[in-house]
């Protein structure tokens, strides 16, 4: 999600949205582009986007992977504007996405793995980019653990508590 922020900014949106349902996340949000954020879990995401927006984004970004954040950055893309999904939904987990909407409203979903992205074209850019400043890749990790604890790691990870946490090797 930071790094969709992240990206965002560098193309000139004039309106970044972050959407989570952790308030520490999206103060994070702001610190790494967002210049809007919404807590879903105290207000409708679809609703405050549209409002935002006048009507929705030209491109959304889910970047959790799952049924419902799918269908809700589907929901608050724009006529003719494009939802891409990063994360990983779980084996077998679909989204409800309305094939007449889709069509009606020339909409584009796209799947991204990683980016989606050739190192050799991609990597080279990244690396000007952190170099210039433009990108900041440090800023990203808020704890750093040991081998050792690995799964106090994964634990954090599982709680939304990190906004990268990361294991070091001594």
């Amino acid at each position: 999600g930071l790094n969709a922020l992240q990206g965002a900014q560098l193309m000139n949106a004039s309106k970044i949205i972050a959407v989570d349902i952790f308030d520490h996340k999206l103060e994070f949000a702001y610190k790494f582009g967002a210049t809007h954020v919404i807590n879903s879990k105290e207000q409708d995401p679809i609703a405050a986007i549209q409002e935002l927006t006048d009507g929705g984004v030209d491109f959304s970004f889910d970047t959790f992977g799952h049924k419902i954040t799918t269908e809700q950055a589907y929901k608050a893309t724009r006529k003719g504007g494009t939802t891409v999904v990063v994360g990983l939904a779980p084996d077998g987990m679909g989204a409800d996405i309305p094939l007449i909407d889709l069509v009606r409203n020339q909409k584009t979903l796209v799947g991204s793995y990683y980016g989606s992205a050739s190192p050799h074209e991609t990597f080279g850019k990244l690396l000007e980019f952190y170099r210039q400043g433009r990108i900041d890749v440090g800023g990203m990790v808020t704890r750093k653990y040991k081998l050792d604890e690995i799964n106090e790691a994964y634990d954090a990870l599982a709680r939304g508590e990190d906004g990268r946490g990361v294991i070091v090797f001594d």
